[in-house]
């Protein structure tokens, strides 16, 4: 596929993986912290939970299309360097 639709999924990943860490990040805090609400902490472990497998299934569609939507999965490289 072009370079700008690769460089935008490759911009993408980077996000979400950064948005997921900075989730996981969040709910450690909440479980150390010895005030912290268990509602909150569980709705919040949930959510990071959903958005992680949620992106994952976005970023393996949008990984695809970036590659031009090929006839299979074995033509999509596993890694891919920027």
């Amino acid at each position: 596929m072009t370079d700008p639709i690769m460089q935008a999924y490759l911009a993408v990943e980077r996000a979400m993986d950064q948005y997921n860490q900075a989730l996981e990040d969040h709910v450690k805090i909440l479980r150390a912290a010895e005030s912290a609400d268990a509602t909150k902490l569980e709705r919040m472990t949930h959510g990071a939970r959903a958005m992680r497998d949620s992106s994952s299934i976005y970023l393996s569609y949008a990984k695809f299309i970036a590659y031009g939507m090929p006839d299979s999965e074995e033509m999509i490289q596993d890694d891919i360097q920027s």
